[in-house]
């Protein structure tokens, strides 16, 4: 068992990144009485705008990443996309968690298949793309098929459904000759998530199975605790906690679940807070980003229990639009705020585009069917239109 002397407030912490994910730990980190400087390029990043200082550079400008280690006793990130190098040298100073090894799996796809693969752990078929050749001779079974950029996609980005190999090679060079992955399109039940948190020493808190819907790729409605049978719930944590283990993990992690034919299948894993684990700032006793900070300063994990059902419904930046106007409207938050138990949450964000992520709220209830009732409700009340 590692043991580390513990990082007490009120010390300053290091985020890598300034979306909403960072902002959250900022305040969890704030609330716990330590200090937090955030590197992020953009101005007007939320965490920026929240932190103690925001340092505005790229991820590779060394003369930020050296302020960094000389004023920060550790350093987490709120992405996976932060250069691994990025990473690795500033873990030649200060703590970094999690660790550039672990992260690299995480955000390469052929990486993390491949890495499911040699550990044993469920998940659907796959091919990897390097090049052209890579297509030459795909088994007709793979498909239909999700085709995925390795790099960078998320939220549905860097992705193309191909049916066969011409429509595969099709997509493969649009992609810019990308290197990629060849998923099969599996029939799903439904896809839920599981978020946890890894101290150093190997401890785990698995915060409950979330259950979620998507809308274009991107997270829409995340049900907590998942509408799913306890074996399968207890597999999903088992799994979950398996590949923090097997990755040296440490941090809050989540991985996320296809359920196909009533199996389980590792869908992606995110080296980070998860959007499905939003529900938690509202329905648990600790949030994943108080435990985000608790891993990264070795304080003993707190406890994930639920003391409410939740579902979280997230706020794209199509609802500051109205049709065929194309300027940017404030929706009108008194209908969600009517709702007496719905938590909204705003990120601070300095313009709204569609499908960017602005906010989300929380509908808290005894039962999650009740809960489902009221959030689906407001979900409508406030503009959002399935399609």
């Amino acid at each position: 068992m590692q043991t580390i002397a513990p990082i007490l407030p009120p010390a300053t912490l290091g985020m890598l990144g300034g979306g909403q994910l960072g902002r959250f730990f900022v305040h969890a980190a704030h609330e716990m009485g330590y200090q937090v400087w955030v590197l992020d390029p953009d101005a007007n990043s939320p965490a920026g705008r929240v932190a103690d200082r925001h340092l505005q550079a790229e991820y590779e400008d060394f003369a930020a990443l050296d302020l960094m280690a000389g004023q920060c006793a550790a350093v987490t990130t709120e992405f996976e996309n932060v250069p691994a190098g990025t990473l690795e040298y500033l873990a030649k100073f200060i703590p970094v968690r999690p660790g550039a090894a672990a992260v690299s799996v995480c955000q390469h796809r052929i990486a993390e298949k491949t890495f499911l693969a040699d550990n044993g752990l469920p998940h659907g078929p796959f091919r990897a793309l390097h090049g052209v050749d890579d297509l030459a001779d795909l088994p007709a079974e793979l498909f239909p098929a999700i085709l995925k950029v390795a790099r960078f996609g998320y939220d549905g980005k860097g992705q193309a459904t191909v049916h066969d190999a011409t429509e595969a090679l099709h997509a493969f060079n649009g992609f810019g000759g990308e290197h990629c992955v060849l998923e099969k399109r599996l029939p799903l039940d439904c896809e839920v998530s599981v978020v946890l948190a890894r101290e150093a020493n190997g401890a785990v808190q698995v915060f409950p199975v979330a259950e979620n819907r998507h809308r274009h790729g991107i997270l829409d409605v995340s049900i907590t605790p998942a509408r799913v049978s306890d074996a399968l719930a207890a597999q999903a944590r088992q799994v979950a906690c398996h590949i923090a283990e097997r990755l040296g993990y440490v941090g809050t992690l989540a991985v996320e679940f296809f359920v196909s034919g009533g199996a389980l299948y590792v869908n992606e894993m995110a080296p980070r807070p998860h959007n499905s684990g939003h529900a938690t700032i509202d329905a648990n006793i600790t949030d994943q980003y108080m435990q985000q900070v608790r891993a990264l300063c070795g304080l003993p994990l707190g406890e994930p229990r639920a003391h409410s059902a939740a579902v979280m419904v997230n706020l794209l930046g199509d609802l500051w639009y109205r049709a065929g106007d194309e300027r940017s409207h404030e929706p009108d938050w008194s209908v969600l705020h009517a709702v007496p138990n719905l938590r909204l949450h705003l990120y601070g964000k300095h313009h709204a585009r569609a499908g960017r992520k602005m906010g989300h709220f929380t509908v808290v209830d005894r039962d999650v069917e009740a809960a489902l009732s009221v959030a689906l409700a407001a979900r409508a009340a406030i503009g959002i239109v399935d399609d």
